[in-house]
């Protein structure tokens, strides 16, 4: 595998109590990790292959797809969804879907489909996308998705089946979040989504950091239209 190649990315952002007492889903990487080692960083990964052939019960709202789009070389949407979704079960246990049989899942999502599950992406909300930018060990162009902890189907405080990629899982009060060695785009993320927690509807438009190798730019995804290319 190309290292410095751009992968794409998803990211969650659970938050629970949002109109109350916000707090946000963390765990600590590895020391070891060759990506942003020892951080606190929200569940998440690469996309696989085999993301884009997974069955959704139901998929991204309309906009959040036409944003993903948006100033894209293709049509990402169900890859990043699905790979979400599955980031989430793999690294905290926690499971989005809906009771269903699923007889025929891959065997990354065995255990998932035992639990009586498959997944559904409806509650999933697009609002930020974000580059990594050149000169890091890895580069990924990461979509990050915010949700709803009532929109979790299992135990939010369970995190039992999860694998070891994520230490110290913990839900985080909002106002002491900064308190944690985070990643300056996880920061960026941070204010972006405490900004609109009394929002229900997705924002007007979705920031957008394109780190490539000629600009560092900032636009504002709109996503008019299914492959439109209005940023600005």
């Amino acid at each position: 595998m190309d290292k410095t190649a751009i992968r794409d990315a998803s990211t969650i952002i659970v938050v629970r109590n949002r109109h109350s007492d916000p707090q946000i889903l963390m765990g600590q990487r590895g020391a070891k990790a060759a990506f942003m080692p020892n951080k606190f960083v929200f569940p998440g990964g690469a996309v696989d292959a085999a993301d884009a052939e997974v069955a959704l019960l139901s998929p991204l709202a309309a906009i959040c797809r036409n944003r993903i789009a948006e100033d894209a070389p293709r049509d990402m949407s169900h890859a990043l969804a699905a790979a979400a979704i599955r980031e989430l079960w793999e690294e905290t246990g926690l499971i989005l879907g809906q009771k269903a049989d699923w007889p025929d899942a891959p065997d990354d999502w065995a255990e998932f489909a035992a639990r009586g599950y498959r997944p559904s992406a409806d509650a999933l909300q697009f609002v930020f996308r974000a580059i990594t930018p050149t000169g890091r060990p890895r580069r990924f162009d990461a979509r990050f998705f915010l949700l709803d902890a009532e929109e979790i189907a299992s135990d939010i405080d369970d995190f039992s089946a999860a694998c070891d990629e994520l230490s110290h899982l913990q839900w985080i009060p909002l106002p002491k979040v900064r308190e944690f060695d985070l990643p300056f785009i996880t920061e960026v993320v941070l204010a972006e989504v405490t900004a609109r927690l009394d929002q229900v509807e997705p924002p007007a438009s979705v920031p957008f950091f394109k780190n490539d190798e000629e600009h560092n730019l900032f636009l504002r995804l709109k996503g008019i239209g299914p492959m439109s290319s209005h940023s600005e």
